[in-house]
């Protein structure tokens, strides 16, 4: 079956958003340049606005990506565990606080790998960002135990992403990963049904 020129084209724009989407994860907003995820899959800096406005646009489409497949991969983790009678607030703690994530920073929620890095980026990011976060926050309220306050959303997801930060800081060791279980046992103490 042959391709339609604007079949390649999607293909094309979806590669270089998952490339970028990988970037921004590894090297913040700051470390992504048009150039490098051109070069990722093996296009040339000059057909980049061919599929974006700006860099910004990218950021943007890079941002939604990331928590996109981060939401998908906890969801997916809510419906396969729940089979097993594990609640979805202790599927979303143990997924996103796995320790797997302290190995690739390419993995996981793009709050956490760019939390510090939102305030200080152009309008267009920044509402994008504040979106992200708005939808994290209440992903974390639908998973909650009916019994929650509703601000315990805020302060589980806060609590969630500055551990992973925290975590990542330490790196991939003894002292990250102990971060991490600290932090699971903590929400789940606090928050998990009985």
């Amino acid at each position: 079956m042959s391709r339609t020129p604007n079949s390649r084209k999607e293909e094309t724009h979806e590669r270089i958003v998952d490339a970028a989407a990988r970037a921004i994860r590894r090297h913040g907003y700051a470390g992504v340049g048009v150039a490098d995820v051109m070069k990722e899959v093996g296009l040339t800096h000059g057909g980049f606005y061919a599929h974006f406005a700006s860099r910004d646009a990218l950021l943007v489409a890079a941002l939604e990506r990331a928590g996109r497949d981060s939401y998908d991969s906890v969801r997916r983790a809510v419906e396969t565990r729940a089979g097993k009678g594990v609640s979805g607030f202790r599927s979303l703690v143990e997924t996103y606080l796995a320790d797997g994530h302290l190995a690739s920073l390419e993995t996981g929620c793009p709050v956490a790998a760019l939390g510090c890095d939102m305030p200080r980026q152009s309008e267009a990011v920044r509402v994008a960002s504040a979106e992200r976060v708005q939808r994290l926050i209440a992903s974390v309220r639908g998973l909650l135990p009916a019994d929650a306050p509703r601000s315990a959303a805020g302060v589980v997801a806060g609590t969630l992403v500055g551990s992973l930060q925290l975590a990542r800081a330490l790196g991939d060791n003894a002292d990250g990963r102990a971060v991490l279980a600290a932090a699971r046992k903590s929400l789940l103490q606090q928050y998990e049904s009985h």
